[in-house]
């Protein structure tokens, strides 16, 4: 986690350093996406463990961990329910799947799964849950975590960050300008893409601009 936040924060001080350096107000506004998209990814990151505490956890675990990324989730009255696909996962002792609530956050852990620990951590939640009204159930290779609700309403996403997102980009594609539609549409797939995508998006810019400049078309790109 303290290698993948490191590599956060390089490619957020490379993204200020562009925007410092960028004229052009388009290429601009595709930094700004992307500056903005690195932050919250940073601000989701959880906090580093002590060396002492990650080196005695990672000693006593032994074998390889898998941090977790697939799940699903469906939500009830009074429950946030969150499904882990974990192939034999019923077979293990109890006390190897643990979960840890606190009133915005869960982590799991499944130690020695066929050699292997699994990690997934949520930080961040939607709404506040109960810790004591919270736990698991283990599943024929399922785990699924049981988030009580601490009042009984309708969640529009799991965390506020997936919140923050989803209304940046609503903000994005509210407008009655094609061209501008269209604008953020790009925005959103370079601030998404791989580094191929972004290549082949600087590449229909710089021809664009090439173009305009011998006169083949009369708008700015």
């Amino acid at each position: 986690c303290l290698l993948f936040l490191n590599q956060l924060q390089k490619d957020l001080e490379e993204v200020k350093e562009l925007l410092a350096k960028a004229t052009r107000k388009r290429l601009r506004d595709v930094l700004v996406t992307e500056k903005h998209k690195l932050e919250l990814e940073i601000k989701n990151q959880p906090p580093p463990e002590p060396k002492d505490v990650a080196e005695e956890e990672k000693s006593s675990l032994g074998g390889y961990t898998v941090k977790i990324n697939n799940y699903g989730w469906d939500q009830s009255d009074k429950f946030i329910k969150i499904y882990i696909s974990l192939n034999g996962v019923q077979k293990l002792p109890a006390e190897n799947v643990q979960v840890n609530f606190t009133e915005r956050s869960f982590d799991l852990l499944v130690k020695n799964l066929n050699g292997k620990n699994y990690t997934m951590t949520f930080n961040n939640l939607l709404k506040p849950i109960s810790v004591e009204g919270s736990s698991k159930k283990i599943k024929t290779d399922t785990v699924l975590v049981m988030c009580r609700k601490k009042r009984e309403e309708k969640w529009e996403c799991l965390t506020q960050v997936e919140k923050e997102s989803k209304e940046k980009e609503k903000a994005a594609y509210d407008t009655s300008d094609p061209s501008e539609g269209l604008m953020n549409l790009l925005k959103k797939m370079y601030a998404e893409g791989d580094d191929e995508m972004k290549r082949t998006i600087n590449k229909a810019w710089v021809e664009s601009r090439e173009k305009q400049s011998k006169g083949d078309i009369p708008m700015d790109i």
